[in-house]
């Protein structure tokens, strides 16, 4: 296989195995295919890593760049490559150093790697390519866990949408607190912030409340 992780295995970077096996969960819960979820050309798209070290760290290896140029480099070229104008070409240097408030020679050395990128070089391509803070510098293991933490809040949104349309009308408009909470905004704010929140123990604990919730008010099969 090349563009699916088939399925999540012990990965060696602790914060992400835990987001591994949390995604693992919720996709498992909402019926989607992991080789999908888990597709490698997307995740390393999503955080500049290139697809051989996202597929050598969910099979539970050590993997990465260590150099920052060198993950610099590895990521603006990604970004060259996948971010393209609406003609399909790639930004010339000079649209990238316009862009990015610096002159075409600071730019084509930082691309050529013959100049270290310093910070304010690093947020101002960031800003040109429309990408988060850190995608160019961040380690591999920990840009892979920002990736698959996106994708986790995606799928939240995504549980709490399918949960919503689940509680009949009816339900809300007899008066029912929970089917209200369901039907309006709770699950929906509950989902999003879980993903916010700053370790697996608290996100552990909104989810198993979550769940009681979920079930007290699934309708009775007649």
């Amino acid at each position: 296989m090349t563009d699916g992780f088939p399925a999540p295995v012990a990965v060696a970077h602790a914060p992400l195995a835990a987001t591994v096996m949390r995604v693992a969960e919720l996709a498992g819960k909402m019926g989607r295919e992991l080789n999908q979820v888990f597709d490698l050309r997307r995740l390393s798209e999503a955080s500049g890593v290139p697809t051989e070290v996202v597929r050598t760290l969910l099979d539970g290896r050590p993997a990465g760049e260590p150099d920052l140029q060198a993950r610099f480099l590895q990521r603006l070229d990604l970004l060259r490559r996948t971010r393209v104008k609406p003609n399909g070409r790639r930004y010339t240097q000079q649209e990238i150093a316009d862009g990015a408030g610096m002159s075409r020679q600071q730019a084509g050395a930082l691309i050529n790697g013959d100049r270290r990128p310093t910070m304010e070089h690093c947020d101002a391509i960031q800003r040109f390519f429309g990408v988060h803070a850190g995608f160019l510098t961040a380690h591999d293991a920990d840009a892979l866990t920002d990736a698959l933490q996106r994708t986790e809040q995606q799928l939240l949104q995504d549980f709490a949408g399918r949960a919503r349309e689940t509680v009949p009308a009816p339900a809300a408009s007899a008066g029912d607190p929970l089917a209200r909470l369901l039907q309006n905004h709770g699950v929906r704010g509950i989902a999003w912030r879980a993903a916010q929140l700053p370790s697996d123990k608290h996100r552990d604990k909104v989810t198993e409340w979550l769940d009681m919730l979920l079930e007290s008010v699934t309708p009775n099969e007649s």
